[in-house]
């Protein structure tokens, strides 16, 4: 497929072969991302509110099922090592991701975050959430009281989508260890920019190492040609 040829519905629904698409110098409307074995998986490019800077999207619930069968696949390659009991899915996104990389784990069941409080949640079991794309939105991040028996003294990754700020990831590892839980791992089918260092970094010193990703995608900057590059 010519890149002009891609429309909105066209993304995310199937990956590449290796080198099948340039992915250096500059870009027009998408990136195309590498898996660790060379397939390539196009992504729009959303530019940001500054103007200036633009992001590689990926939004996992609108994907193909074989690309995110294959993004799970590879993620739970990467966590594998962690030798996990459990996975801990986050919202929103993250929820359509978890429960494959648990069953390509070999789990027979994942344990799901959630911003809709049930009448049975605590409060002492939540904590603010916001992420780069709901910036606006104030939520709350619970984990239900009744699931924490599946994580006391167990192996616990958390699964997200995609890491950008940090800002979800750091709301999920602040709701696990203050409900007693210690996570031994993170994984995300895209690290998106590396800004969200920092912020895990703020919280622990440990966080930033224990992530993992399948696609690794940069910050880009407005060229002078209108396109936009790696910043």
């Amino acid at each position: 497929m010519k890149p002009q040829e891609f429309m909105p519905h066209d993304f995310w629904q199937e990956a590449a072969p290796p080198g099948t698409f340039d992915d250096s110098g500059e870009f027009s409307t998408f990136y195309p991302a590498r898996f660790a074995d060379g397939r390539q998986l196009c992504l729009p490019l959303r530019p940001l509110p500054d103007g200036k800077h633009a992001v590689a999207s990926l939004i996992v619930n609108q994907a193909s099922f074989g690309v995110l069968d294959a993004l799970a696949e590879a993620l739970a390659a990467e966590l594998a090592p962690f030798a996990p009991d459990v996975v801990v899915g986050v919202p929103t996104l993250g929820l359509a991701l978890a429960p494959v990389v648990a069953r390509k784990l070999g789990h027979l069941r994942y344990v799901p975050l959630g911003t809709s409080r049930k009448f049975w949640y605590l409060e002492d079991l939540s904590v603010p959430l916001s992420s780069i794309t709901t910036p606006h939105q104030q939520k709350r991040l619970y984990v239900d009281p009744r699931m924490l028996p599946l994580l006391e003294n167990r192996r616990v990754v958390v699964v997200d989508d995609v890491i950008s700020s940090g800002a979800s990831m750091v709301a999920a590892l602040t709701l696990m260890t203050g409900s007693g839980v210690a996570p031994v791992g993170i994984g995300v089918a895209m690290l998106q920019t590396d800004r969200w260092r920092r912020k895990l970094g703020s919280l622990g010193e440990q966080w930033p190492a224990l992530v993992s990703g399948v696609l690794h995608t940069p910050l880009f900057e407005r060229a002078p040609s209108g396109l936009w590059r790696p910043a």
